[in-house]
């Protein structure tokens, strides 16, 4: 019996960068709308059970509720009997339950924020992330409907994970040699002391990026580096730039309609489990995917190192594309 769930975060897409750019708003009834095409994809392509993270908004007891009502719903949909915390842990904790009930996949409504949540738990469960957050580098502007029919494709077992799947980078963190957490895309070092706000979007406080992966085609600190060089998923590295430094003056695409006029110094190149260190001068805190979240004092010793372990991540056409040509959508 193939299963999948579905984890859909409704206060992705809602942070200060709202008020400092012209980022999309994408609202808790739009994501009650993408789960239902999901489980409607999912189930005209075989999937029995389905189940979805519980939220505040209540986005799968709404979608549930739609779907009954048009006499569409056929497959088994469950919300996780857990605890809401309404934060960041209600993701973790759930992603955990559907790796530890081995669902054939998992498919993310958020930004880069939850997916981070999402791959600080699990280790072999494969993902499908779809861009409802802030600054989105990570996950994919997808339709509910294929996301739903390739993660059927992805949970019908039917297919090698190698070949549909490929495994992400991370950044971890450590301070002084314990570790601290992860990144998907990009760590950052700023002098700003003040929490404020979780989501960091002030330039000028920047110290430091670390990046897994760099595209002038992306918004957000990557695309910093990115607008300087390139680093793809399939590279076998990230890298790094110092902002305090004046060598180069490139603009980048900071934010949603804002492009800034940023100095830096030369990228450096990490390879694949290379150790990044550095003694910090000050206090400051460290943003990971664009939230602050380690807190670190002057004279501590903070490191990263970009790894082959994020989650396996499904190709959307790939496994499509396989599906096509072994006949799996023929009736």
């Amino acid at each position: 019996m193939s299963s999948i769930g579905i984890i859909a975060n409704p206060a992705s897409g809602k942070d200060i960068r709202r008020l400092v750019s012209h980022a999309t708003v994408i609202d808790n009834h739009e994501k009650v709308n993408i789960v239902e095409r999901i489980i409607l994809g999912a189930q005209q392509c075989g999937v029995q059970s389905i189940y979805i993270m519980p939220d505040t908004f209540n986005i799968g007891y709404r979608a549930i509720d739609n779907l009954c009502y048009s006499k569409e719903l056929t497959s088994k949909v469950e919300i996780l009997p857990m605890k809401l915390n309404a934060n960041l842990h209600d993701t973790v904790y759930a992603a955990k339950m559907m790796e530890e009930m081995k669902v054939g996949c998992m498919v993310v409504l958020g930004g880069d924020g939850t997916n981070r949540a999402v791959a600080k738990t699990i280790t072999s469960t494969p993902l499908i992330s779809i861009s409802t957050g802030t600054n989105n580098v990570y996950p994919e502007m997808l339709e509910g409907t294929v996301a739903g029919m390739a993660a059927a494709v992805t949970a019908s077992g039917k297919y090698a994970k190698g070949d549909i799947c490929k495994r992400d980078k991370k950044i971890e963190i450590y301070k002084n040699q314990g570790f601290m957490d992860i990144a998907l895309i990009d760590a950052v070092i700023s002098k700003n002391l003040f929490v404020g706000s979780k989501a960091i979007w002030n330039i000028e406080d920047i110290m430091k990026i670390i990046v897994s992966k760099a595209h002038p085609a992306t918004i957000g600190f990557s695309a910093i580096v990115g607008c300087k060089t390139i680093i793809r998923d399939e590279d076998d590295f990230g890298a790094s730039v110092d902002l305090t430094e004046e060598q180069y003056t490139i603009i980048a695409p900071v934010a949603a309609g804002l492009i800034k006029e940023i100095h830096m110094g030369e990228h450096e190149i990490l390879t694949l489990n290379q150790e990044y260190a550095c003694i910090t001068k000050s206090g400051g805190i460290i943003a990971v995917d664009g939230e602050r979240e380690i807190p670190f004092e002057k004279n501590d010793q903070i490191s990263f190192k970009i790894t082959r372990g994020g989650p396996f991540r499904v190709n959307i056409r790939k496994a499509l594309e396989d599906a096509q040509a072994g006949g799996f959508f023929k009736r």
